[in-house]
């Protein structure tokens, strides 16, 4: 489970930032709390903010890092050579600001495996720059060890130091290491377990940005695992929709081919509805379904993963095209242990100020981003904001009132549209 996630310097976020899942000592649903060694964990974090406040960033920065460690083998000098070498994956540093835009951009995550594998909890980052890798660097503790992290590698610059790789290894990773490729990245490729593993903890994340329109139409082509010739994934799939559209009940898929090649396949799916009144059926091409159930379609395949290897699921704008009932179900999901059996967690952004009610998350779920008027965004807990007067928000507040008031901030400033008025 994910721990902890720190960043400086991405984006609109110019400062040290930290997205904590750990939960803090309130009594708030302590059902939601998931106990790993001497962890208390959060399967959830809902991110709220005006519009243009910082909120997409934060995944933005995550997905960044995730790409990084998938792919920047493939930015080095170890790129395939039968491949063309893939563009080095500049970052985005705060570019408002004369020292940071020439200053590295730093990520950072802790996170803890299974009690199945040892709860070992693992410390891994890096800084890079419009260059290459500045510094890197991963540390690890047993379950045993309180506070005591013993180092595996660190990288600044050319010097490294690998006292938790084996010898042999170490000799290969200094002949093939490039300046913009990770330790981490190389490392998997020559199969040494304990970065292999820090590879496929990022690859067992996943993404969702319904609020990018190329993006969206990608995710609406995604199909489940099985999807295409198992009648049990499809049933799986016609009982999660059944959840909020019983009108579908089943689909029909078939495998077309295309005509300038016969290894082009794809395929072509239609939800069957039942005819009123009949025991017939009718069936429609699944895209000409509503925008809602197209969007909970692209999200049953990241959700099966996510709950399968007990990954980290982050969704920008979870509330668009979805009905708020809907949004609590999928939320709700994560929060139940008989469902979220692997500890998946989910990390989202929304506008729907009702699921600040206080009916359904903890305080330390909820979190703001603000944006001052440097562009600064910064990120903070209701758990941890204190009032004018240095107190601290009451788990019996009203805190979809208070946020709309503007008590904890993170709403936009706005002004009437006076531009249009007439002289």
């Amino acid at each position: 489970m994910l721990l902890q996630f720190n960043f400086k310097n991405y984006k609109s976020f110019r400062d040290d930032t930290i997205l904590d899942l750990t939960a803090t000592k309130i009594s708030d649903f302590n059902s939601h709390v998931v106990s790993i060694a001497n962890e208390r964990v959060l399967p959830v974090a809902a991110i709220f903010g005006a519009n243009a406040s910082g909120k997409s960033n934060v995944q933005e920065a995550f997905r960044y890092m995730s790409v990084y460690v998938l792919e920047s083998l493939e930015y080095g000098d170890e790129a395939d050579s039968k491949k063309k070498k893939t563009k080095f994956f500049k970052p985005t540093p705060f570019l408002f600001d004369n020292e940071s835009k020439n200053t590295e951009t730093t990520f950072e995550v802790y996170f803890i495996d299974s009690e199945e594998n040892g709860a070992k909890t693992y410390n891994y980052g890096f800084s890079v720059n419009g260059s290459g890798v500045c510094e890197e660097w991963l540390n690890c503790k047993s379950k045993t060890s309180r506070g005591v992290y013993k180092k595996i590698f660190y990288r600044h610059g050319d010097d490294i130091d690998m006292p938790g790789i084996p010898v042999k290894s170490q000799e290969n990773i200094k002949i093939a290491l490039a300046k913009e490729t990770l330790i981490v990245s190389l490392g998997a490729k020559l199969k040494i377990a304990k970065l292999k593993f820090i590879r496929d903890w990022f690859i067992n994340n996943d993404f969702a940005d319904f609020g990018r329109p190329i993006e969206n139409f990608f995710l609406s082509q995604l199909i489940p695992n099985g999807f295409a010739d198992d009648k049990k994934v499809q049933q799986n799939v016609v009982d999660y929709f059944s959840t909020f559209d019983p009108s579908i009940i089943g689909f029909n898929v078939e495998v077309l081919k295309s005509d300038n090649d016969d290894e082009d396949e794809h395929l072509k799916i239609d939800a069957i509805h039942r005819l009123i009144n009949s025991d017939q059926t009718t069936s429609i091409p699944l895209q000409n379904e509503s925008a809602g159930t197209l969007k909970m379609f692209a999200l049953y395949p990241m959700l099966q993963d996510v709950l399968s290897t007990g990954g980290v699921l982050f969704v920008d704008e979870l509330n668009a095209r979805l009905h708020p009932l809907l949004v609590r179900t999928f939320v709700i999901t994560f929060l139940n242990p008989e469902i979220n059996t692997k500890h998946a967690q989910l990390i989202f952004t929304s506008h729907d100020s009702w699921q600040l009610n206080g009916n359904m998350l903890r305080r330390d779920e909820i979190w703001f981003t603000e944006k001052d008027y440097d562009g600064v965004s910064t990120l903070y807990s209701l758990a941890d904001f204190v009032d004018e007067d240095g107190v601290k928000i009451r788990k019996d507040e009203n805190y979809e009132k208070n946020y709309l008031l503007g008590k904890y901030g993170a709403i936009p400033t706005l002004k009437y549209f006076d531009m249009f008025k007439e002289e």
